[in-house]
């Protein structure tokens, strides 16, 4: 089964909808103009409910069954993020952002507008039983809006049983899924290093505590920890992304700075590395004989697809766009997604769908290609109508 007729149809306002609000980026929770958009149009629309002010601007809208039943039966959850990221745009498009330094980067607004396709659809035909929570969300973008939504209680209040989300992915084949049984992206940490020592004249460093060189060793021997500490196969990534220190040519600074990020999926990994980075950090301290103090921060965790859920997902996806079109087993990767919070509490699945040739995620001149909006919108469809069948 190709992408769904009348959700085609939908092809011409889905991609004013998507233009509309890359136009009008916003961040984090502070989502006042996209939450307002994303709301009239789910009026429009006629959800059954619609549930506002949650996570400040998130929301969630339900749309019943034609078969639903007294207890209001199974509630399946539809993901899709909203914010923006904070990015001068350098697409020159026409729909390009309106509001300097913000910019969707990363196509939540072509997620936002792949939810609301399916939402129109679902709620004109309605060929499925119980219930769909379609739930908006802000701040995925480093505010952890997935964990604030479930610590206001969507999961149990909505009765959602089982949820799903998709992510672009540029080039990657226009149309091509992608998933993974078990763990698809990784838990994120970040760590921060401050590292005093005794600043002088650069010509007399004998008469210092020299913190730049303190930190060139800690650099080194942190990559250490990948190289001799870990077994080589399991995932693992540990990046020095900042380093700064000094003023001047001629002057030895009393500070020096470093920070970077932490990728793993095993907990086991993870508490390694952090132990041994304090390890690390103290002892390239004292031989250096300056002081240092690591802030290692834990991130979000590792997001985990569930195995019935993801041959579910992808069995939905090959109705879609094809079999030749969905793999099933592509495997994890090293980024990371809030989405992981949700589905730390219900059983679901992540996929990726490729939108062809273009700028990566996260880059000044990204854009969403609009032509996979309704084969997303589709298979949001489609997976409510396969897991909640009538009858």
């Amino acid at each position: 089964m190709p992408v769904l007729n009348r959700i085609a149809g939908y092809a011409d306002e889905m991609t004013a909808w998507r233009r509309h609000l890359h136009q009008h980026p916003e961040l984090q929770f502070d989502l006042g103009t996209t939450a307002a958009f994303v709301a009239d149009r789910l009026r429009e629309i006629g959800v059954d409910e619609l549930h506002e002010g949650i996570a400040q601007t998130g929301m969630v809208a339900i749309i019943n069954g034609r078969g639903l039943d007294p207890a209001g039966g199974p509630t399946i959850g539809l993901r899709a993020d909203m914010d923006a990221l904070p990015i001068t745009e350098t697409t020159g498009a026409a729909h390009a952002s309106r509001t300097p330094g913000k910019m969707h980067a990363c196509g939540h607004d072509g997620h936002t507008t792949m939810l609301l396709g399916a939402a129109k659809y679902l709620a004109e035909t309605r060929n499925f039983s119980g219930r769909v929570a379609l739930i908006f969300q802000p701040a995925e973008e480093g505010g952890r809006g997935a964990k604030v939504m479930i610590d206001e209680g969507i999961m149990d209040r909505f009765g959602i049983t089982q949820v799903f989300a998709l992510h672009n992915s540029p080039n990657q084949p226009l149309g091509r899924f992608q998933t993974t049984p078990g763990p698809i992206m990784a838990a994120v940490d970040a760590f921060d290093i401050h590292i005093t020592g005794r600043g002088g004249h650069g010509a007399m460093p004998h008469e210092t505590a020299d913190p730049v060189i303190a930190a060139a060793g800690i650099v080194q021997a942190l990559q250490t920890i990948v190289s001799r500490n870990h077994k080589a196969v399991d995932d693992l990534v540990v990046s020095v992304t900042q380093i700064h220190a000094g003023t001047a040519h001629n002057v030895i600074p009393d500070t020096a700075f470093i920070n970077g990020t932490v990728r793993t999926f095993d907990p086991a990994v993870q508490a390694m590395v952090r132990q041994r980075m304090q390890q690390i950090v103290a002892g390239q301290a004292a031989s250096y004989g300056v002081e240092a103090r690591l802030d290692y921060k834990i991130g979000d965790p590792a997001t985990v697809n569930d195995p019935e859920a993801t041959a579910l997902a992808a069995s939905v996806a090959a109705e879609v766009a094809g079999e030749a079109q969905v793999d099933a087993e592509a495997g994890r990767e090293m980024g990371a997604e809030d989405f992981s919070y949700m589905l730390q509490v219900r059983p679901g699945a992540y996929l990726f769908l490729g939108q062809g040739p273009g700028a990566g995620l996260h880059h000044p001149a990204y854009d969403f290609n609009d032509e996979i909006a309704p084969i997303g919108a589709s298979f949001f469809a489609r997976l409510v109508e396969r897991a909640q069948p009538l009858g």
